[in-house]
C-alpha cells in the first residue's frame, strides 16, 4: 500500500511535469503572440517603471500622472533614436535593391577571377572535392538568377493586404501604449489582485521563476545588445572609412552575426578579407582584419564586465541549447535557445526538478530490484 501511494505521487508529479512542458513548448508562445501588444507594453514599464519612482520620491508626482508622462518620453525617446536609423536602413535597403543586379554581377565577376587564380590549387583537389566546389557554383548562379528575376510589383490584392496590416499596426500601437501605461499607473493594485487570486504556492513559484527569469534572460539579452550596438558603431565607422556600399546594412548583420553562439565578425570579415588580399586589394584586406580585432578587443574587454566570464552553462551545453532551439524555431530558436538554457540549468540548480528526478530514481531502483531473482 505505501508503494502504491508513492508510485502515485511519482505519477501526479510525473504528469504535472510533462503538461507544464507541454505548456511551455507549445501553448505559452502561442498566448504571448496573442497577447503581443501587452508584452511589449509590459516591457516599456519595465523600463519606464525606474523614473516614474524618481518622480514619485523626488518631484513628488502622482504615480497616474507621471506614468503619463514617462510612458510619452520613453516612447518619443525610442521613435526619435529609431526615426534617424530605420530611414538610414530603409534608404539603404532600397538602394541594395535598385542596385543587386550590378552587385551580383560584379561578385560574379570577381569569383570568375578568383577561380582563375586559383586555379592551380583547384586542380590539385580530390574529385569529390571538386564536385562539391562545382556543385555551390551552379547553386549560386541559379539563386543569383532567380534573385534577379524576381522582380515583380504588387498586385491589388497584396496592395490592399499591406493597408490592412497597416491599420492593425495602428491598432496595436495603441493598445501598447495604453496597456504600458495601466501596467505602471495599476502596477501595485495588479500586483495585489494577482496575490489574492493565485494559491499561496503558485505565487512562490511564480515569483521563484520570475526572478531566475530576469536574472538570465534579462540580464543576458542586455549585455548582449549592448554590445551588439556597440560593434555596430565600430563596424560601421570602419567599412564607412573603406567606402564600402551600404555600411550600416553590413554592420548591422555581420554584428547580429556575432550575437549568435559559436560564430563571429569573423565569420564574415575573414573570408571577405582573403577574397580582397587574393584579388590584390591589401590594403583594403589589411584594414578589415584591422576592423574585426579591434571588434575582437573591445568585445574581449566588455563582455566579462557585461555577461560574466561564463553565462552559467559550459560550452557543449551551449551548443546542445543552441541546436535544439534551431530545430524548434529556426535562427531566432538559435538566439533564444541559449538563455532558455540558462533558465534551465538555473532551475535545476535550485531543486526545481528534484521532485521528478527523485522519481525516476525511486522507479529505475524498483525496475531492477523486480528483475532480480
Amino acid at each position: 500500500m505505501k508503494n502504491g501511494i508513492i508510485y502515485l505521487k511519482i505519477t501526479v508529479n510525473l504528469i504535472i511535469f510533462v503538461l507544464g512542458l507541454l505548456f511551455v513548448i507549445f501553448i505559452f508562445p502561442k498566448i504571448l503572440a496573442f497577447f503581443m501588444p501587452f508584452v511589449i507594453g509590459w516591457i516599456i514599464s519595465m523600463i519606464a517603471n525606474p523614473l516614474v519612482k524618481f518622480l514619485e520620491k523626488r518631484v513628488k508626482i502622482l504615480r497616474k500622472h507621471s506614468s503619463a508622462i514617462i510612458i510619452i518620453v520613453v516612447i518619443a525617446a525610442v521613435i526619435g533614436a529609431l526615426y534617424a536609423l530605420v530611414s538610414l536602413v530603409i534608404k539603404e535597403s532600397i538602394g541594395l535593391m535598385r542596385d543587386l543586379p550590378d552587385i551580383y554581377k560584379s561578385i560574379e565577376n570577381q569569383l570568375n577571377v578568383l577561380s582563375v587564380k586559383l586555379q592551380g590549387v583547384y586542380s590539385l583537389l580530390p574529385a569529390g572535392l571538386k564536385n562539391m566546389v562545382d556543385r555551390m557554383n551552379i547553386d549560386i548562379s541559379e539563386y543569383g538568377s532567380k534573385l534577379m528575376a524576381d522582380e515583380n510589383m504588387p498586385t491589388i490584392s497584396e496592395a490592399g493586404a499591406y493597408a490592412k496590416n497597416i491599420v492593425k499596426m495602428l491598432l496595436m500601437t495603441i493598445i501598447t501604449i495604453l496597456s504600458a501605461y495601466f501596467f505602471i499607473a495599476e502596477r501595485d493594485n495588479l500586483s495585489r489582485s494577482i496575490r489574492k487570486i493565485m494559491p499561496g504556492p503558485v505565487v512562490k513559484s511564480y515569483t521563484l521563476i520570475i526572478d531566475n527569469f530576469k536574472t538570465a534572460v534579462g540580464g543576458y539579452f542586455k549585455a548582449q545588445f549592448k554590445i551588439m550596438l556597440i560593434l555596430i558603431i565600430i563596424l560601421f565607422i570602419g567599412l564607412e572609412l573603406l567606402k564600402v556600399d551600404y555600411s550600416l546594412l553590413l554592420a548591422i548583420g555581420i554584428a547580429f552575426l556575432d550575437f549568435l553562439p559559436f560564430f563571429g565578425t569573423g565569420a564574415v570579415i575573414w573570408p571577405w578579407a582573403l577574397a580582397d588580399f587574393l584579388l590584390g586589394n591589401y590594403l583594403k584586406a589589411v584594414l578589415l582584419i584591422a576592423i574585426y580585432l579591434i571588434c575582437q578587443i573591445v568585445k574581449q574587454v566588455l563582455q566579462p564586465k557585461m555577461v560574466g566570464d561564463s553565462i552559467g552553462i559550459n560550452p557543449f551545453a551551449t551548443l546542445v541549447f543552441m541546436f535544439v532551439g534551431y530545430r524548434f524555431m529556426n535562427v531566432l530558436g538559435m538566439i533564444i535557445g541559449i538563455p532558455i538554457g540558462m533558465i534551465l540549468v538555473k532551475f535545476y540548480q535550485i531543486g526545481m526538478f528534484d521532485r521528478v528526478i527523485k522519481g525516476f530514481k525511486i522507479i529505475i531502483h524498483d525496475l531492477n530490484e523486480f528483475r532480480k531473482f
